[in-house]
């Protein structure tokens, strides 16, 4: 398989990926940042993946636009950021393989902890911790997602023990990761990446990530979610490992 070829179908696979995890498969999406980098410069596969992500944003936004919870945008939005800024510094002062090496450990620790908490783990966080920590898990996700579109982990350990509701829960976590999506442009045009080439590339993928949206919404009622997402879970430790392996010094 030729170079391009191989950048082709990773590119495909990655954006069907996010387009499953925003019809319902949610924690799929974080495994397309890696799937990505496989094939090309993370940086600019991220700056591909950044507009289609903004896109499907809109969707999530309008449909729960009347539930969500103002307290938990109020604290974590600051930190998420301070959190993108910082993913810009890291990302515009280290080698390529550094930032290949971090998507790594991304992928790999998300991996390791989603697994962990399938097999019946948790994090005990008290659901009154004080706003200060809601602000430190902000940055942390948004340097997660400004590096690898990973931000969901951090959010989740501090906003789940809070007990929302659904629709409430949703709406929350559409509207804050929307609001970061947009927070991040700024840092990729920085960095040279919303190139006329990487634009027609998004361009040429977004069709693909509306199908696969739609196909997210009518297959996450008939598969069989626990074997579902053990397999993606697995997949993003193995790609961790590859990554960072491929990110050590030859």
């Amino acid at each position: 398989m030729s170079e391009s070829h191989f950048y082709i179908l990773c590119a495909v696979a990655a954006v069907i990926l996010s387009g499953l995890a925003k019809g319902g498969f949610s924690g799929v999406g974080s495994l397309a940042m890696p799937v990505m980098a496989l094939a090309i410069d993370p940086v600019r596969g991220a700056a591909i993946l950044l507009p289609i992500l903004i896109v499907q944003d809109a969707v999530g936004v309008w449909a729960f636009r009347r539930t969500w919870d103002g307290q938990v945008l109020k604290v974590m939005l600051p930190g998420m950021a301070a959190g993108v800024a910082l993913g810009y510094l890291f990302a515009a002062q280290v080698s390529e393989r550094a930032v290949l090496g971090a998507v790594g450990a991304i992928s790999l620790a998300f991996g390791l902890h989603r697994l962990w908490i399938e097999r019946g783990g948790v994090v005990a966080l008290p659901s009154n911790a004080p706003g200060w920590t809601g602000t430190l898990f902000g940055v942390i996700s948004g340097f997660t997602s400004q590096i690898a579109h990973a931000g969901a982990p951090p959010f989740q350990m501090w906003v789940l023990p809070k007990r929302l509701p659904r629709d409430i829960f949703v709406g929350t976590s559409a509207i804050a990761f929307a609001a970061m999506n947009w927070m991040k442009l700024p840092a990729y045009a920085a960095l040279g990446q919303l190139s006329p080439a990487n634009l027609l590339a998004t361009a040429m993928l977004m069709p693909v990530a509306l199908a696969s949206t739609v196909a997210g919404v009518i297959l996450v009622r008939k598969v069989d979610p626990a074997r579902f997402y053990t397999l993606v879970y697995l997949l993003m430790v193995a790609l961790g490992i590859k990554l960072l392996a491929d990110a050590l010094p030859v």
